[in-house]
């Protein structure tokens, strides 16, 4: 019964991951044909910005 049960967990992990692999490799594509898209992920994920631009970050505090 226990290993039934951890064998249910790691088929559960592995079907997430490959759903995850599936999503970065589409954006990984997206982000080698696109270069519009390679700034928007340098600006968000990097807070990379142009020398005549200023970036203000908002934090929502709830």
């Amino acid at each position: 019964m226990q290993y039934q049960f951890e064998l249910n967990k790691l088929d559960n992990e592995r079907e997430f991951y490959e759903e995850e692999i599936k999503i970065v490799t589409q954006d990984l594509k997206e982000l080698q044909t696109n270069p519009k898209s390679l700034e928007k992920f340098a600006r968000e994920k990097y807070l990379m910005k142009k020398d005549n631009e200023e970036v203000f970050v908002l934090i929502d505090e709830d």
